[in-house]
């Protein structure tokens, strides 16, 4: 007996795919039209964009054609040559030419072929027009002090999102609080008037951030009457505070809604926003009920209290809401019934179909939506009239060829539109078998198979299944054939593996069908799938990474085929090993899941998140005080250590949660202090070994009563940046801090010990400058912070001083004790407290090194601190030197000493810059070098010294030769080993001593060549190359000493930092020095390093006039600070790129 599968009916995801396989592989099938890609419901042609394409794509077979209507007028793209085409598509591109207004309206597409239409939704062209506030003269608003009054924006209608923003024509923000808001309409709310609500400038602004643009209405003046004195106005000038008690009270009313109810209708999704603003003295505050019921978890309060927002709302947030605004007088309420509405949405999307001719065709299409939606028929896109319809669905008794068409149900309410095209094909077919001829099929023993057949016929096809060449069909318990056809075999076996045959068969078709369709497939065994290393379950901490690892072994000949997934809950996810920001959402069970086309294996791990605290409640309330309950969360046996408390507050940074508060991890309450005049929210996190868990819902809002600041500014620093001034700064409250609106600052100061009453000034800036002040002398200075609701608490005293001079006294008695060649020791007396007109800053000692008919070399060495003696190392040897010493405070540098000449004895010379071997023979080398360019004393000769070096590099004895005439500069070694290596060793002498070497190596030729025959060194190529490249060089460093000793230069911006150190650099030994400068970094000695640095013109303006005394004492042109630029006289490498100017 066999198997048999009906194919009753094809839905549409499964009939396209196996037609679209049939038009593709093995037959022409038509096919009815489908659109593939329209565009949105609404198209807005911003301003900015280049072009706006308009989509209508679509296939079927024959390929449809396109064509469109506009405001249900045909409308020919092709026939506009301003809009751009393309064949075979039924897209157009409307260019933005600056003549979009003519395209505005709504589009539909249509694709047609021999079978039917298929048409797009409604698509709507939106050119949206700049919106202006209209020209308009607005008279003054007049309005009596304690009455309330409102400000209109009426903005223009546009492109939403519209945002309304009041301010000044500065572009200040117009302060807003309880008693003056801004309404959803963009109206300005005014409680009550107050006599600073008196101004000239309130403008509404309109921003559409769509079409970036932001729109001004005409400023509206506004004067508030007064018909009296405020008594006490000069403590609290123009304050809330003083207003409100001194004005009559009255009862609350509603400026806003009117009435004592209204209506709102909403769609589920939306953000519904109820507001209620009052007025009243006092200012009244308001309240939120939603009746019979709590108000929604989600819910929050904006505008201090005045707006209540639930964020996409759902049905169970329908109903009764009230708003109660209320103070000392009474109170007023509003009643606002909420209806959440809904769009349309499918119950029952059509289905496209294939039916056997002859066969009854039931379309079935319902949606659901508040209110209910129509329901409407089309076929090939014309309205539908004349078949039957039951309950909204389209029934067809007799199902004939040409009822084949597109018919599409549209569902309609007022807030959407819905539609849907079901492509019904009423044909008999023969059976085609879709599935590639074949297949080969891979199994593992024990597991399971599945072999596919698919089928396209009408009417349906009876399928089965037979093994190798038998003409039975395949039966058991083990053999399932689906209803698409597919063979399951269960439990494979080794006596299952052979060649399987498919057949599909209908009422259709000739002796070419009846002699059966097949599809072969083949069955090998293979090794199975297992998870080798499976995961473990994990606490894990919120916010944190989880890694989750999963290894599996499988046959290797599913290399290309093999692969690992992971599921969650059941649901496949992306992503494979890492979870990454772990949050409460990802807490689950996760699957590791190995697959190859014949088998799987999976395990499973449990990730635990830290559960939040639930259930916050605010009681106690007691002005800057409330207390605060929660519930603890599920702690997963890691027992809590600690809650933490945080805040967020709506008005200076909303959406920022910070720290509030720590608790121990066996309390659920805590006592919170608070600033006053702040709109609070609440959150509790607890922490376990684990980590710091998520945070929990936060409480609803709670604002404290304004008050006078708690505290005053600290961190206050007393500068003196010029003589006669002194620079007040203190640390600001924060925003939080300020504990109420209209903060001010009270600066105190007088001069110590030297008055008695207090100079007092009002500031708002958090800096104040006093000016003509004595140089250099203490002051006590004290702040106090002050609000409209009083003073601070009492500020603290501090001491500073006024601005500093320049030191006016040079250090006297300036001695030098030479140490060694290089090192000297400088002792001076130190320069009296009355004349350094400031801090000490330390001492600078400048040695100018003396070279023929010129001042040399210069640098600076800084001791921060109170000295009268220092170490300068890096002195160069056997010259002669002139030395200052001068002070420095926070202004600059004080006069110069009187300078102090010395010498630097000998020392041993430099390497010899050059050192060669030359003319090799047999049995003798020249050697040529130059002498050092610092010699560091007189020279007295050289040391030459060599040995033989073997092949295995062991030395022979060492030979000397001591050359006693510095003018030398070449020498002839005789009497060599032939063909043997030898190294060389040069140094240059003074009376003190033999400097460092220089080394050459050289083999000994064979032979003595024809060189040594013709001419001595002085003839040599190289010889003679090398002497005139020393010339050339020599001849340079000349004419650069002789331009900078008439040009002059700047000093780079460094060296004026030398010069000006920050005063508050402490700390040094005695007898070293901490800081060392010159031109450019440069190094005292032996350092390789070159300046890379130039310096521009015009990178210092500093004025040689602010260093004093310094040019008589060195009796130069130019300012000796930074005036270390020259060069040393035979130094082959410039190492400064400065330029030296002398001023006029």
């Amino acid at each position: 007996m066999f198997k048999q599968f009906s194919v009753q009916r094809i839905l549409v995801t499964s009939y396209f795919a196996h037609l679209n396989a049939c038009l593709s592989v093995c037959c022409p099938v038509e096919q009815l039209p489908t659109i593939t890609a329209q565009s949105p419901s609404s198209l807005i042609a911003f301003p900015f964009d280049e072009s706006f394409p308009v989509t209508c794509e679509a296939k079927g077979n024959p390929e449809p054609e396109f064509r469109w209507t506009k405001n249900g007028q045909e409308f020919d793209p092709f026939l506009d040559p301003r809009l751009l085409k393309e064949e075979n598509s039924g897209t157009f591109v409307i260019p933005n030419n600056g003549n979009l207004t003519e395209y505005q309206g709504t589009y539909r597409c249509y694709a047609s072929n021999n079978l039917g239409t298929a048409i797009s939704r409604e698509i709507e062209f939106i050119v949206p027009h700049v919106p202006k506030f209209p020209k308009e003269t607005l008279e003054p608003v007049m309005v009596e002090e304690g009455e309330p009054f409102t400000l209109r924006c009426d903005p223009p209608k546009g492109i939403p999102p519209l945002q309304i923003y009041w301010m000044t024509i500065n572009l200040q923000h117009i302060e807003q609080d309880e008693r003056v808001s801004m309404g959803l309409n963009g109206d300005l709310y005014f409680s009550h008037a107050v006599e600073k609500d008196s101004r000239r400038d309130y403008c509404c602004f309109a921003a559409f951030p769509r079409i970036r643009t932001i729109v001004q209405k005409t400023a509206m003046s506004v004067i508030v009457k007064t018909s009296r004195c405020h008594l006490g106005s000069s403590v609290f000038p123009h304050s809330l505070f003083s207003s409100q008690t001194s004005l009559t009270q009255t009862r609350p009313s509603l400026l806003t809604p009117s009435g004592g109810k209204s209506q709102t209708q909403l769609v589920k999704g939306d953000d519904l926003k109820l507001e209620c603003i009052a007025e009243g003295i006092p200012t009244p505050q308001v309240e939120w009920v939603k009746m019979g019921h709590q108000l929604p978890v989600k819910a929050k309060l904006e505008n201090h209290g005045k707006l209540l927002i639930v964020p996409t709302v759902e049905q169970e947030d329908s109903g009764k809401y009230m708003c109660k605004a209320k103070n000392v007088l009474g109170e007023t309420f509003h009643y606002f019934t909420v209806t959440v509405e809904e769009p349309p949405e499918w119950v029952f999307e059509p289905e496209s179909q294939l039916n056997m001719i002859g066969s009854e065709v039931l379309i079935k299409c319902s949606a659901r939506g508040t209110p209910q939606p129509t329901i409407t028929w089309r076929v090939n896109g014309i309205p539908l009239t004349i078949m039957v319809l039951i309950n909204g669905d389209v029934v067809s008794q007799d199902g004939r060829a040409t009822k084949t068409a597109v018919y599409q149900c549209e569902a309609s309410n007022r807030h959407g539109t819905l539609l849907s095209n079901a492509n019904i094909m009423i044909m008999n077919l023969p059976p085609m078998i879709l599935t590639k001829e074949g297949e080969d099929y891979s199994a593992v023993e024990g597991k399971v198979v599945m072999m596919h057949c698919k089928v396209f016929s009408s009417p349906p096809s009876t399928i089965t299944w037979s093994k190798d060449d038998s003409s039975e069909s395949v039966e058991g318990p083990r053999f399932t054939v689906h209803d698409n056809g597919s063979l399951e075999i269960y439990s494979i076996e080794k006596d299952d593996m052979g060649q399987y045959t498919c057949s599909a068969k209908n009422t259709e078709g000739t002796s070419t069908i009846d002699s059966l369709v097949v599809s072969n497939v083949v069955l090998p065994m293979k090794d199975p799938t297992r998870i080798a290393v499976a995961p473990e379950d994990q606490q894990i901490l919120m916010g944190t990474t989880a890694q989750l690892s999963c290894m599996a072994e499988y046959d290797k000949s599913f290399s290309n085929d093999f692969e690992l997934l992971w599921e969650k809950d059941g649901v496949e996810i992306d992503g494979i090993l890492q979870i990454i920001n772990v949050s409460h959402r990802d807490q689950g069970v996760y699957t590791c899941v190995a697959r190859t086309p014949v088998d799987q294996d999976m395990a499973s791990v449990l990730l635990m998140v830290l559960d939040a605290p639930e259930n916050l409640v605010l009681s106690e309330h007691k002005s800057k005080t409330v207390k605060l309950k929660w519930i603890p969360g599920d702690d997963h046996n890691s027992s809590i250590i600690e809650f933490i408390i945080m805040y967020e507050e709506s008005q200076w940074e909303p959406g920022n949660w910070k720290e509030l508060l720590r608790v121990p991890g066996n309390q659920n309450s805590a006592i919170l202090k608070l600033h006053g005049h702040v709109d609070y929210r609440f959150r509790v996190s607890g922490v376990n070994d684990v980590g710091t868990g998520p945070p929990s819902e936060p409480t609803e809002r709670y604002k404290t009563p304004p008050a006078a600041p708690d505290r005053n500014p600290e961190n206050i620093k007393i500068e003196g940046h010029l003589p006669h001034e002194m620079d007040i700064n203190w640390e600001p409250l924060l925003p939080i801090e300020h504990n109420g609106p209209g903060l001010e600052y009270k600066v105190s100061y007088r001069r110590q010990d030297v008055e008695g009453d207090w100079k007092e000034h009002m500031v708002k800036r958090h800096s104040f400058v006093v000016k003509n002040t004595p140089t250099f002398v203490p002051y006590e200075i004290k702040i106090q912070a002050k609000n409209h609701q009083g003073w601070g608490p009492e500020p603290k005293i501090v001491t500073g001083y006024s601005g500093e001079d320049f030191p006016s006294a040079a250090p006297d008695d300036v001695a030098v004790e030479v140490m060694n060649s290089t090192v000297v020791k400088v002792s001076w007396m130190r320069v009296h407290k009355d004349k350094l007109h400031g801090h000490l800053g330390g001492y600078r000692v400048i040695p100018q090194k003396q070279t023929f008919k010129s001042h040399g070399d210069k640098h600076t060495l800084t001791f921060p601190g109170d000295h009268n003696h220092a170490t300068i190392p890096g002195l160069t040897p056997f010259s002669e030197y002139s030395l200052i010493v001068m002070t420095f405070n926070g202004r600059g540098n004080g006069p110069g000493s009187h300078p102090v000449n010395f010498k630097t004895p000998e020392g041993v010379p430099e390497k010899n810059p050059v050192f060669r071997v030359t003319d090799i023979q047999k049995h003798t080398v020249s050697l040529v070098w130059a002498a050092p360019l610092e010699p560091n004393g007189i020279l007295t000769g050289y040391l030459l010294e060599y040995q033989l070096m073997n092949d295995t590099e062991d030395m022979g004895p060492l030979q000397t030769v001591d050359i006693s005439n510095p003018d030398i500069t070449e020498w002839i070694l005789r009497d060599l080993e032939p063909k043997s290596k030898y190294k060389f060793y040069l140094r240059s002498c003074t009376t003190v001593g033999c400097g460092p070497v220089i080394s050459e190596e050289c083999t000994t030729t064979l032979e003595t060549s024809l060189a040594s025959i013709h001419g001595g060194i002085s003839t040599q190529g190289w010889f003679i190359g090398l002497m005139c490249a020393i010339a050339l060089l020599t001849l340079i460093v000349l004419i650069a000493c002789f331009v900078n000793r008439n040009k002059g230069g700047k000093y780079s911006v460094k060296e004026k930092e030398d010069l000006h150190p920050d005063v508050e650099s402490q700390g040094m030994n005695d007898d070293t020095f901490c800081e060392y400068s010159d031109n450019d970094e440069k190094p005292l000695k032996g350092s390789q390093h070159s300046l890379s640095r130039e310096i521009k013109a015009g990178d210092s303006g500093d004025s040689l006039v602010d260093y004093g005394e310094e040019d008589a004492q060195f009796n130069e042109d130019g300012s000796f600070i930074g005036e270390y630029a020259g060069r040393k006289e035979k130094r082959v490498s410039a190492e400064i790129k400065a330029t030296i100017q002398t001023p006029a």
